[in-house]
């Protein structure tokens, strides 16, 4: 410890033990309790300084600082420039300068004042760091739950999780043995945008509550579905020929300054988030490598909340297998209203079989081969026929092991859709009109002839009377 010298005034106190007197008695007119804090903190790694702050009344000729609870003050300094505050030194710290500090200050005319709140004073560094680990991963939606585990091969009793810039006071929790390392598992959740943010843990043993481990390696935890989803679009498309260049676009409402992409394989959250200021991700020049799910995120600078996650967008790398061939049954040319298969075959052991249409917005049409011996075909059967299939297709082959890497094109097949039995079925529909007109014709002929006829009799027995 270290401060100002001791005046006489100091010394005397001292001798007369005024520091250590009796704390519990109640005294009329007490001063104000006094408040402490650390500066610049109450965690300070090993060997570092630290100095501790007590702030009392200007009226205050003295103050002590009590370590542990003690009786006995550990130092006493004496306010400089009527100043309502003193500071105690520490100059480096150690496991003996950890512990729970408490002060208090005299008055001339009042005594002494009760003692401050206690201040728990930290040292770090003193064991091997443990680490930190987030289940199911540190990418969480909002109102989810997750779980963030603490361990160490070193006997730890107690684990401390501790968030940067929080305010809150660290969670400790009591450690238990599990598969030969000591373990403490903290729960979180349901989340919102206040968890959000980097954690660190610590360990510290029960004989020394206040000397902790070095801190873990930080552990960023990121929260998703704020905001509403972006959608994610591939330049030039997301068919992509082997070493042609490709960029992927993060689109979203106005206002957002940041976009990540991840690249995810089927269900499989996304570990990490680390986001951009351009919505636009350029991959370059693209191989066997690129292919895969991708989704995108927008959110806001300096902030651990994101957006909903994009619908999935598959990129699949063309080129990697020779092409297969595409054929029509019963042929190429077909009537409207009809059946036609298209054959997509590979001389190579390929299982899946994609058909795309040119210019058609609608996703790949795709088959898995259940039946693995040869011919290596699939069948997409098109019925019934109509004239919004009438276009140019292709067909691809790939392997179910690596679903996002395609063979290379097939040759184009042309489909044609007639009209003929549509014009047919028209020219039947307008015969049968006009045999319904022609009969109705008739019979609207034969009733006004039989409601004539009934007239002429009444006519000839007004004239005979």
């Amino acid at each position: 410890m270290g401060g100002s010298a001791r005046t006489p005034t100091l010394t005397a106190l001292l001798c007369l033990g005024l520091c250590h007197g009796p704390w519990d008695q109640v005294q009329t007119g007490v001063p104000p309790k006094p408040s402490i804090w650390a500066d610049p903190g109450p965690m300070v790694t090993i060997r570092s300084p630290v100095t501790i702050w007590c702030q009392g009344t200007v009226q205050a000729d003295v103050y002590c600082l009590y370590k542990d609870k003690v009786s006995k003050p550990l130092d006493m300094e004496v306010p400089q420039d009527s100043s309502n505050k003193t500071s105690f030194s520490i100059e480096s710290m150690s496991s003996h300068t950890a512990g729970l500090y408490q002060c208090a200050y005299h008055t001339s005319w009042n005594g002494w004042s009760e003692r401050s709140d206690p201040l728990p004073l930290v040292v770090t560094g003193e064991f091997s760091a443990p680490s930190l680990s987030a289940h199911p991963g540190p990418v969480v939606a909002s109102g989810g739950k997750m779980s963030l585990s603490c361990s160490s091969e070193f006997t730890l009793n107690t684990f401390h999780l501790l968030k940067e810039g929080g305010a809150d006071r660290p969670r400790q929790m009591e450690s238990r043995s599990f598969r030969g390392r000591w373990q403490a598992v903290f729960s979180v959740g349901p989340m919102n945008t206040s968890h959000g943010g980097t954690y660190r843990c610590y360990g510290s043993s029960s004989s020394s509550p206040y000397v902790w481990s070095h801190p873990s390696d930080p552990l960023h935890l990121v929260m998703t579905g704020v905001y509403r989803e972006p959608s994610l679009l591939a330049q030039p498309g997301s068919l992509v020929l082997s070493g042609d260049n490709l960029t992927l676009q993060c689109l979203s409402e106005a206002g957002f300054d940041r976009f990540a992409l991840t690249k995810e394989k089927g269900l499989t959250h996304p570990q990490h988030i680390h986001g951009q200021h351009s919505p636009d991700f350029p991959l370059g020049h693209v191989n066997h490598t690129h292919g895969g799910q991708y989704r995108c995120y927008s959110g806001h600078n300096l902030s651990y909340a994101w957006s909903a996650p994009s619908a999935p967008l598959d990129i699949l790398i063309v080129g990697m297998y020779d092409k297969p061939s595409l054929s029509a049954q019963p042929g190429p040319s077909v009537s409207w209203g009809e059946k036609v298969t298209l054959l997509c075959r590979s001389e190579i052991w390929l299982d899946t079989f994609h058909l795309s249409k040119n210019g058609s917005l609608a996703p790949s049409l795709h088959l898995h081969l259940q039946d693995m011996a040869p011919p290596f075909q699939a069948n997409f059967t098109i019925s019934p026929v109509t004239s919004d299939h009438e276009g140019t297709y292709r067909c691809y082959g790939s392997d179910s092991t690596s679903p996002y890497l395609l063979s290379l094109p097939s040759d184009p097949l042309e489909l044609l859709v007639s009209a003929s039995h549509l014009q047919d079925y028209t020219v039947e529909n307008l015969i049968r009109m006009g045999v319904s007109a022609f009969i109705l014709l008739v019979l609207g002929i034969l009733l006004f002839r039989a409601c004539h006829s009934t007239r002429r009799p009444q006519d000839t027995a007004r004239r005979s009377l």
